[in-house]
C-alpha cells in the first residue's frame, strides 16, 4: 500500500534530512548558545538516530518520555491501540494505522528538540519552508498582483461577478495544496507558474465540486446576518509557502466582499509534517510579504497586518491538530476546540493530513457519502479543499473511482486530482 512505502521510504528520508539539517547548524549553536549547543545538538542527533533505526527494524513504538504538556494523552492513545480487539497488541511501525505512527514520528521529532535546551525552540523544518516560498516568488507576485486589481474596483461588482471570482480563488487556494513538503520527502514542490492560468483547465481534475454550495452557504448568511452576528469563517490551515498565500488571499476576498465578517486561522502548535503552518510560519510569511520590494507583494503583507491588529483576523493553535485522533473524537478529547469552530458559519479543512482525520483514514469505498465518515463531527457547515495524495477518498459517484482507477493506478497518490466536498452538518 501508499501507507507502508511512506513508512518504509519517505519517513526515514525525512529523519535523515532532519539530522542533517541539525548537523549544518552546529556552529550557530556554538555561537549563540557555547560548548551547551553543541552538547544539546549531539543529544538531538543521537535521539533521531535512535528513533530512525526503530523505526526501520519495526520495534515496538514506545510511551512518550518527555513532560511536554500532551505526552499523557499520546501514552492512552498507545493503550488504546494496544488493546484494540482486532490488534496485533503491541503496535510498531509496520503493523499499526499509518495515521497514528506518522504523527507519531513528528511527535519523537518534536521531543528531540523540545528535550534538548538550549536548542529546544529551533524548528527543523524551517528553512525548507523558507526556501517553498522564495522559490514560488512569481506565483505569489501573480496572485498579489491579481487579487490587488481585483480589489480596485470590488464593491463594483455584481453577485455573479462576486461568485466567479469566490470560486476562482477557492479553487487557487485547492490546487496551492500541491506545494506539500512532506509529500514530497522534502523536495523542492514550490509553484513556479502563475496558479490563475490554468484553473480552467484543472476543473476536469476536481473530482468532487461543491463550490457552488460553499458560494450558498455564504451569501445566504450574509443576507441573515443581523447587527449583533458576525459571519465567521474558520481556515483549518496545511502548508507554509504558497499555500498559506493563496489561503491569505482567500480569506482577505472572503472580508473585502464582505462575505465574512471575520476569519480565524487555526496551525500547529508544534513544527509537523514538514512543511505545515505554525505561529511563527504564519507571522514570518505576512511580515516577508509586506517587506517585499514588489508594490502588490507589500501591499497585501501590509494590509494583512492591518488585519490581525484590527482582529478581523485571529490566528489560533491548538494541541488537538497534532495528536493522533482523528476529528470524530474532537469533542471528547478537545471540548474547548469543538465549542470554538462551532461559533463559525464555514469551516474550509486544508490538505490531505485535514482530510483522513475527517474520514478516519480508512479504505472507504470511493461512492460511501462523505457525510457518513464523518462519523458525527458536525461542529459547523464544512468543505475540506484537498489534492489527493493518499489513498483515501469518499463521495464519489458510482463507478467514478474505479473508472479513473483503471488508466491511472496513481491516481489517489499524485496529487492531480483534487476535492472540493461539502458537508451542510446536521
Amino acid at each position: 500500500s501508499f501507507a507502508y512505502s511512506t513508512i518504509k521510504d519517505r519517513l526515514p528520508q525525512i529523519l535523515t534530512r532532519v539530522i542533517d539539517t541539525l548537523h549544518r547548524h552546529k556552529n550557530e549553536f556554538f555561537e549563540e548558545h557555547g560548548e551547551k549547543g553543541v552538547e544539546a545538538e549531539k543529544r538531538a542527533i543521537s535521539f533521531l538516530s535512535k528513533l530512525r533505526n526503530e523505526l526501520q527494524t519495526d520495534k515496538p513504538v514506545t510511551p512518550l518520555e518527555d513532560e511536554l504538556p500532551d505526552a499523557a494523552l499520546w501514552n492512552q492513545y498507545l493503550d488504546y491501540q494496544r488493546n484494540l480487539p482486532n490488534g496485533n497488541g503491541e503496535p510498531s511501525w509496520f503493523q499499526s494505522p499509518w495515521l497514528y505512527v506518522e504523527c507519531y514520528m513528528y511527535r519523537r521529532i518534536h521531543a528531540a528538540l523540545a528535550q534538548n535546551p538550549p536548542i529546544n525552540n529551533f524548528d527543523v523544518f524551517k528553512e525548507g519552508k523558507a526556501q517553498n516560498f522564495f522559490e514560488s516568488q512569481e506565483a505569489v507576485i501573480a496572485l498579489c498582483t491579481y487579487f490587488q486589481e481585483l480589489l480596485k474596483n470590488i464593491k463594483d461588482l455584481d453577485e455573479k461577478q462576486l461568485q466567479e471570482e469566490l470560486l476562482k480563488l477557492l479553487q487557487v487556494s485547492l490546487w496551492g495544496n500541491k506545494c506539500d513538503l512532506s509529500f514530497s520527502a522534502g523536495e523542492d514542490s514550490s509553484q513556479k507558474s502563475s496558479p490563475l492560468q490554468s484553473l480552467e483547465n484543472m476543473v476536469p481534475y476536481i473530482l468532487v465540486n461543491d463550490m457552488e454550495k460553499v458560494w450558498s452557504l455564504l451569501v445566504n448568511a450574509k443576507k441573515n446576518r443581523t447587527e449583533r452576528s458576525n459571519v465567521r469563517v474558520d481556515i483549518i490551515l496545511d502548508n507554509a509557502g504558497f499555500e498559506l498565500v493563496s489561503d491569505l488571499v482567500l480569506a482577505d476576498f472572503l472580508l473585502s466582499s464582505e462575505l465574512a465578517d471575520e476569519v480565524y486561522f487555526h496551525g500547529k502548535s508544534i513544527p509537523w509534517y514538514v512543511s505545515d503552518t505554525t505561529k511563527q510560519d504564519f507571522n514570518w510569511t505576512i511580515k516577508q510579504l509586506g517587506s517585499a520590494n514588489h508594490m502588490w507583494m507589500s501591499r497585501c503583507g501590509i494590509n494583512w497586518e492591518g488585519n490581525l491588529k484590527k482582529g478581523v483576523w485571529v490566528f489560533r493553535d491548538h494541541m488537538f491538530w497534532t495528536l493522533p485522533h482523528d476529528f470524530s473524537s474532537m469533542s471528547e478529547v478537545a471540548p474547548d476546540l469543538y465549542a470554538e469552530l462551532q461559533k463559525s458559519n464555514l469551516l474550509l479543512f486544508k490538505g490531505d493530513l485535514n482530510y483522513r482525520k475527517l474520514t478516519g483514514d480508512r479504505k472507504w469505498e470511493y461512492s460511501v457519502p462523505f457525510h457518513q465518515v464523518l462519523n458525527k463531527f458536525h461542529p459547523a457547515p464544512l468543505c475540506s479543499l484537498r489534492t489527493l495524495k493518499s489513498d483515501t477518498q469518499v463521495g464519489l459517484k458510482p463507478g467514478q473511482g474505479e473508472q479513473i482507477q483503471a488508466s491511472e493506478p496513481d491516481w489517489m497518490v499524485s496529487g492531480k486530482y483534487g476535492v472540493v466536498q461539502f458537508d451542510a452538518g446536521l
